[in-house]
This record gives C-alpha cells, sequence and structure tokens, in this order.
C-alpha cells in the first residue's frame, strides 16, 4: 500500500507541499502521496486518522498547530518547549507530534541579525508565533508579542508608537495579514518610524513582498519573507518521517 502523508488545517486555500513533497518522493523512489486535508474542527482529527489508510505523516498548519497537541500520543521536548507542533510522524498507530518551525525560522534568520537586533516586536500570538518566539529567545533577543487579543505580557497594536517601532529593530510578522488570496491586508503598525536599521521578517511567502514588507523596504529596511523558512521546515520534517522508517 502506497505510504500517505498530507497537510491539516483550515482553510488550505493553497499550499507548496503537495509539490514539494512529490517531487521528493519521486527523487527518492518512494511510493507515496501528500494530500491536503482541509480539517475545520481539531476535533475531527481522530477520524482523519481512523479513515485514512496508510498515514505516516503529517503537517499542521494554521489554526491547529497549538490544538492538535491533546489529540497526539507523545510531544517532542522541543515541540512541548514551544507549546506547538507542525509536524506529525505516525508509526504503528503512535503519534507523535514535532515542531520543525523554530529550526526552518533560526536558520532563515539568523544570517540576516546585526548585533543591533537586539529587541523584537512579534505580530500576532498563534500558534506559528510561538516558534518565532522560543527561537528569539534561543538567540538571546529580547520579544514582545503584538495582538488583537489582551495577554500576559502582550500589547495590543494600538499601543505601539514610534518609540516602540524605533526601539525595536526586529519585527516579525506571524499573521495571516496579506496572505493570499487577501493581499491588500498588513498589520497596523507605525511604518514611519521604520529605518534602514531595521529588519522586517513575514513568515508569509504568497505573495513573494507582502504589504507589511513592502512598507517596511519602503522605509529602507531589509525584508525577509517566510519561503526559505518553509524549505527548511519542510526538510526537517522529510528527516523526521524518514528516520521513523
Amino acid at each position: 500500500m502506497p505510504a500517505t502523508y498530507g497537510l491539516i488545517g483550515y482553510p488550505l486555500t493553497h499550499s507548496f507541499s503537495p509539490g514539494y513533497f512529490a517531487k521528493k518522493f519521486a527523487a527518492n523512489k518512494i511510493d507515496a502521496a501528500y494530500n491536503l486535508f482541509p480539517l475545520a474542527d481539531i476535533q475531527s482529527f481522530p477520524q482523519l486518522l481512523a479513515a485514512t489508510e496508510g498515514l505516516k505523516g503529517l503537517n499542521v498548519t494554521i489554526p491547529h498547530k497549538a490544538a492538535i497537541m491533546p489529540f497526539l500520543s507523545a510531544i517532542d521536548p522541543v515541540a512541548a518547549a514551544i507549546g506547538a507542533v507542525n509536524c506529525i510522524n505516525i508509526s504503528e498507530g503512535v503519534t507523535t507530534g514535532y515542531n520543525t518551525d523554530a529550526s526552518g525560522f533560526e536558520n532563515s534568520l539568523h544570517p540576516l541579525l546585526k548585533p543591533h537586533h537586539d529587541k523584537a516586536l512579534v505580530l500576532g500570538n498563534g500558534g506559528a508565533s510561538k516558534a518565532v518566539i522560543y527561537t528569539l529567545k534561543k538567540l538571546g533577543i529580547a520579544c514582545t508579542v503584538v495582538s488583537r487579543n489582551a495577554g500576559e505580557e502582550t500589547l495590543f497594536y494600538t499601543d505601539i508608537t514610534a518609540e516602540t517601532i524605533s526601539e525595536n529593530t526586529l519585527i516579525i510578522n506571524t499573521t495571516p495579514l496579506g496572505m493570499y488570496p487577501v493581499v491588500d491586508e498588513y498589520p497596523h503598525i507605525p511604518y514611519a518610524a521604520i529605518c534602514s536599521r531595521h529588519l522586517l521578517y513575514d513568515l508569509i511567502y504568497n505573495p513573494e513582498e507582502t504589504r507589511f514588507l513592502s512598507l517596511g523596504k519602503a522605509k529602507g529596511a531589509a525584508i525577509k519573507n517566510g519561503l526559505e523558512m518553509l524549505h527548511l521546515q519542510a526538510e526537517a520534517s522529510w528527516d523526521i518521517w524518514n528516520a521513523k522508517e
């Protein structure tokens, strides 16, 4: 029986993963398929497992990276520390959750960092932000989370002033604002305070340059989208799945 892998999240309007992993399977002569599994309600995850024959591994995206954790047999220590899972290995009925976003983000961000990038704003407090926060702390970069929702050590977007922007020379968007097809959206922060000392990183990769990035670029900031991170975390997922074969 061919092995099955896939992506769970909702909505899944576009994903690079099926084509990416199809090429990996073909190159390695592996009889497997990678499917999209739109899952509106995480409570239906057990039914998905039961109904999908030959399921060996899954990637997890918005909005299920944190919500999936109680449904898994085991959690890798790094994923447990982060509080989010984006990769699941399935072996003999045992589901183990991992987080490959953190290593993908770190390896993508690190070459761009300069000594003055010592304070960061993390826009959004969803599952994707957890890996970013974990990585920033690992790198010794102080970070503040900005969200539309109240929370401990969390600022509202309306709290962000020009001084806040000036103090935080690294700004990372972990929200879906600006993602295709709603490309005109963007996080509302004081872009006028951004300068050439800033680095703006957007986890979104489609479009290639979001409004968030283009507004920062217009003020002289360095910018980076999430495509390299996406590739790196996918490669890490591949290594996890094949290490378990």
